[in-house]
Protein backbone atom coordinates (compact mmCIF):
# COMPACT_ATOMS: atom_id res chain seq x y z
CA UNK A 1 0.00 0.00 0.00
CA UNK A 2 1.41 3.23 -0.82
CA UNK A 3 1.83 5.87 1.81
CA UNK A 4 0.63 9.83 1.83
CA UNK A 5 3.05 12.31 2.57
CA UNK A 6 2.08 12.54 6.29
CA UNK A 7 1.71 8.91 6.76
CA UNK A 8 6.02 8.85 5.75
CA UNK A 9 6.20 11.56 7.58
CA UNK A 10 5.00 10.07 10.92
CA UNK A 11 6.59 7.08 10.12
CA UNK A 12 10.31 9.21 9.91
CA UNK A 13 9.05 10.97 13.00
CA UNK A 14 9.18 7.16 14.89
CA UNK A 15 12.24 6.48 13.26
CA UNK A 16 13.73 9.55 14.44
CA UNK A 17 12.48 8.84 18.27
CA UNK A 18 13.96 5.12 18.08
CA UNK A 19 17.07 6.32 16.42
CA UNK A 20 17.37 8.84 19.48
CA UNK A 21 16.13 7.23 21.93
CA UNK A 22 15.94 3.50 22.36
CA UNK A 23 18.70 1.14 22.25
CA UNK A 24 19.74 0.21 18.40
CA UNK A 25 19.92 -3.09 17.34
CA UNK A 26 22.67 -4.40 14.99
CA UNK A 27 21.72 -6.98 11.99
CA UNK A 28 25.86 -7.83 12.08
CA UNK A 29 27.73 -8.50 14.88
CA UNK A 30 29.79 -6.57 16.59
CA UNK A 31 33.30 -6.32 15.01
CA UNK A 32 36.15 -8.43 17.10
CA UNK A 33 39.44 -7.59 17.67
CA UNK A 34 41.85 -9.55 14.64
CA UNK A 35 44.27 -10.91 17.61
CA UNK A 36 41.91 -13.74 19.41
CA UNK A 37 43.96 -13.40 22.52
CA UNK A 38 42.79 -9.52 22.97
CA UNK A 39 39.09 -9.48 24.50
CA UNK A 40 37.03 -6.40 25.48
CA UNK A 41 38.29 -6.46 28.98
CA UNK A 42 42.16 -6.95 28.46
CA UNK A 43 41.43 -4.50 26.03
CA UNK A 44 40.11 -1.91 28.60
CA UNK A 45 43.02 -3.06 31.29
CA UNK A 46 45.07 -1.64 29.64
CA UNK A 47 44.45 1.58 28.64
CA UNK A 48 45.20 4.51 31.00
CA UNK A 49 42.91 6.59 32.65
CA UNK A 50 43.64 9.42 29.36
CA UNK A 51 43.80 6.83 27.01
CA UNK A 52 40.00 5.38 28.25
CA UNK A 53 38.98 9.04 27.98
CA UNK A 54 40.20 9.92 24.35
CA UNK A 55 38.86 5.93 23.11
CA UNK A 56 35.27 7.39 24.73
CA UNK A 57 35.80 10.70 22.73
CA UNK A 58 36.54 9.74 19.63
CA UNK A 59 33.72 6.95 19.93
CA UNK A 60 31.22 9.59 20.87
CA UNK A 61 31.94 11.39 17.62
CA UNK A 62 31.99 8.28 15.80
CA UNK A 63 28.33 7.79 17.38
CA UNK A 64 26.95 10.89 16.73
CA UNK A 65 28.43 11.05 12.73
CA UNK A 66 26.48 7.72 12.69
CA UNK A 67 23.11 9.01 14.33
CA UNK A 68 23.47 12.26 11.12
CA UNK A 69 23.62 9.59 9.17
CA UNK A 70 20.85 8.07 9.94
CA UNK A 71 18.90 11.44 9.53
CA UNK A 72 20.42 12.40 6.42
CA UNK A 73 19.77 9.50 4.32
CA UNK A 74 16.05 8.99 6.04
CA UNK A 75 15.00 12.56 5.01
CA UNK A 76 16.70 11.44 1.84
CA UNK A 77 14.79 8.07 1.34
CA UNK A 78 11.57 10.17 2.65
CA UNK A 79 11.50 12.21 -1.05
CA UNK A 80 13.45 10.14 -3.33
CA UNK A 81 12.09 9.94 -6.72
CA UNK A 82 12.05 6.56 -7.88
CA UNK A 83 11.32 3.20 -6.05
CA UNK A 84 15.42 2.24 -6.61
CA UNK A 85 16.93 5.41 -5.02
CA UNK A 86 14.84 4.82 -2.11
CA UNK A 87 15.56 1.39 -1.61
CA UNK A 88 19.30 2.21 -1.94
CA UNK A 89 19.40 4.39 0.89
CA UNK A 90 17.29 2.58 3.44
CA UNK A 91 19.63 -0.07 2.58
CA UNK A 92 22.62 2.63 4.28
CA UNK A 93 20.47 3.32 6.99
CA UNK A 94 20.32 0.14 7.98
CA UNK A 95 24.34 -0.44 7.60
CA UNK A 96 24.66 2.83 9.31
CA UNK A 97 22.10 1.50 12.36
CA UNK A 98 24.85 -1.26 12.53
CA UNK A 99 27.67 1.37 12.76
CA UNK A 100 25.25 3.06 15.76
CA UNK A 101 24.64 -0.04 18.02
CA UNK A 102 28.99 -0.86 17.40
CA UNK A 103 29.52 2.52 18.66
CA UNK A 104 27.16 2.99 21.47
CA UNK A 105 28.39 -1.00 22.95
CA UNK A 106 31.68 0.07 23.02
CA UNK A 107 31.11 3.54 24.59
CA UNK A 108 29.24 1.40 27.08
CA UNK A 109 31.96 -0.77 27.67
CA UNK A 110 34.29 2.06 28.22
CA UNK A 111 31.51 3.22 30.91
CA UNK A 112 31.42 6.03 28.45
CA UNK A 113 28.52 8.48 27.62
CA UNK A 114 26.57 9.48 24.38
CA UNK A 115 26.81 13.12 23.09
CA UNK A 116 23.81 15.70 24.97
CA UNK A 117 23.55 16.85 21.58
CA UNK A 118 22.36 14.22 19.41
CA UNK A 119 18.52 15.40 18.87
CA UNK A 120 20.02 18.90 17.70
CA UNK A 121 22.24 17.05 14.78
CA UNK A 122 19.25 14.60 14.18
CA UNK A 123 16.78 17.17 13.19
CA UNK A 124 19.39 19.35 11.35
CA UNK A 125 21.02 16.35 9.14
CA UNK A 126 17.30 15.38 8.45
CA UNK A 127 16.38 18.57 7.04
CA UNK A 128 19.38 18.76 4.98
CA UNK A 129 18.25 15.28 3.87
CA UNK A 130 14.96 15.99 2.64
CA UNK A 131 16.37 19.43 0.97
CA UNK A 132 18.65 17.85 -1.14
CA UNK A 133 16.53 15.05 -1.51
CA UNK A 134 13.97 17.08 -3.27
CA UNK A 135 16.72 18.80 -5.48
CA UNK A 136 16.72 15.35 -7.60
CA UNK A 137 17.74 12.03 -7.33
CA UNK A 138 21.66 12.47 -8.90
CA UNK A 139 21.72 15.79 -6.02
CA UNK A 140 20.90 13.20 -3.46
CA UNK A 141 23.60 10.99 -4.61
CA UNK A 142 26.08 13.88 -4.60
CA UNK A 143 24.98 14.23 -1.07
CA UNK A 144 25.53 10.87 -0.34
CA UNK A 145 28.86 10.43 -1.71
CA UNK A 146 30.52 13.48 -0.57
CA UNK A 147 29.24 12.90 3.26
CA UNK A 148 30.78 9.25 3.12
CA UNK A 149 34.25 10.94 1.47
CA UNK A 150 33.93 13.05 4.68
CA UNK A 151 33.43 10.23 6.98
CA UNK A 152 35.79 8.07 5.48
CA UNK A 153 38.67 11.27 6.13
CA UNK A 154 37.89 11.99 9.91
CA UNK A 155 37.73 7.83 10.82
CA UNK A 156 41.34 7.48 9.10
CA UNK A 157 42.01 10.30 11.05
CA UNK A 158 40.53 8.60 14.33
CA UNK A 159 42.67 5.51 14.00
CA UNK A 160 45.73 7.35 13.73
CA UNK A 161 44.51 8.73 17.08
CA UNK A 162 43.38 6.04 18.92
CA UNK A 163 45.32 4.38 22.15
CA UNK A 164 46.87 1.45 20.41
CA UNK A 165 45.50 -0.63 23.00
CA UNK A 166 42.28 -0.14 22.22
CA UNK A 167 41.83 -2.31 19.26
CA UNK A 168 38.42 -3.09 19.70
CA UNK A 169 37.63 0.23 18.74
CA UNK A 170 39.97 0.32 16.39
CA UNK A 171 38.47 -2.81 14.65
CA UNK A 172 34.57 -1.11 14.85
CA UNK A 173 36.21 1.91 13.49
CA UNK A 174 37.79 -0.13 10.19
CA UNK A 175 34.71 -1.83 9.94
CA UNK A 176 32.80 1.26 9.74
CA UNK A 177 35.28 2.43 6.86
CA UNK A 178 34.32 -0.18 4.90
CA UNK A 179 31.11 0.35 4.68
CA UNK A 180 31.46 4.14 4.11
CA UNK A 181 33.60 3.64 0.86
CA UNK A 182 31.26 1.08 -0.43
CA UNK A 183 28.34 3.66 0.12
CA UNK A 184 29.96 6.28 -1.66
CA UNK A 185 30.87 4.12 -4.48
CA UNK A 186 27.34 2.68 -4.64
CA UNK A 187 25.90 6.91 -4.79
CA UNK A 188 28.96 7.10 -7.85
CA UNK A 189 27.35 3.88 -9.61
CA UNK A 190 24.08 5.25 -9.27
CA UNK A 191 24.56 8.77 -10.61
CA UNK A 192 25.69 11.42 -8.10
CA UNK A 193 26.71 14.76 -9.19
CA UNK A 194 30.07 16.65 -8.41
CA UNK A 195 28.51 18.93 -5.53
CA UNK A 196 30.02 22.73 -6.03
CA UNK A 197 32.83 23.37 -3.46
CA UNK A 198 31.27 25.66 -1.56
CA UNK A 199 28.51 23.40 -0.74
CA UNK A 200 31.45 20.41 0.14
CA UNK A 201 33.11 23.33 2.23
CA UNK A 202 29.95 24.28 4.18
CA UNK A 203 29.19 20.25 4.96
CA UNK A 204 32.78 20.65 6.30
CA UNK A 205 32.57 23.09 8.31
CA UNK A 206 29.07 21.85 9.90
CA UNK A 207 31.35 18.97 10.50
CA UNK A 208 34.11 20.39 12.25
CA UNK A 209 31.09 22.18 14.31
CA UNK A 210 29.85 18.97 14.95
CA UNK A 211 33.19 17.31 15.86
CA UNK A 212 34.19 19.89 18.13
CA UNK A 213 31.25 19.94 20.46
CA UNK A 214 30.44 16.49 20.41
CA UNK A 215 34.24 15.98 21.14
CA UNK A 216 33.56 17.46 24.39
CA UNK A 217 29.69 17.47 25.50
Amino acid sequence: MNMTPLDRLISEIDAGLRTLFATPYAERPLPQPVMPTITANTSQRELSADEKLESIRLMRINHVGEVCAQALYKGQAMVAKTPKIHILLEQAAREERDHLAWCQTRIAELNGATSRLTPLFYAGSFALGAVSGLLGDKWSMGFLVETERQVEAHLSDHLKRLPEGDQRSRQIIEAMRTDEIHHAQTGLENGAVELPESVKAAMRSMSKAMTATTYWL
